[in-house]
């Protein structure tokens, strides 16, 4: 099936006040990502695209997803870009 590499945010970060204590802010300002293949059946396109300088291609490779080392690494490496 035709299919395409997606990343994106799984769970974006949530709202700190003036009262919270250091830890729990950066806990709180924590972004969790996700990559996976989708179908092309189940992508709706949006106004949204990746800039150019980001170089999509480089980000993740097939050979990273084939192992779940390597997707552990993709999800770091678009963790480190989102952030």
């Amino acid at each position: 099936f035709g299919h395409c590499l997606v990343a994106g945010v799984d769970r974006a970060p949530q709202k700190v006040t003036k009262r919270m204590s250091k830890k729990k802010i950066t806990k709180r300002q924590k972004i969790k990502p996700f990559v996976k293949y989708a179908n092309y059946n189940h992508v709706m396109p949006t106004r949204y695209q990746v800039p150019t300088e980001m170089q999509p291609a480089m980000m993740v490779t097939d050979q990273q997803m084939d192992s779940p080392d390597g997707r552990i690494e993709a999800r770091k490496y678009v963790k480190k870009l989102l952030q």
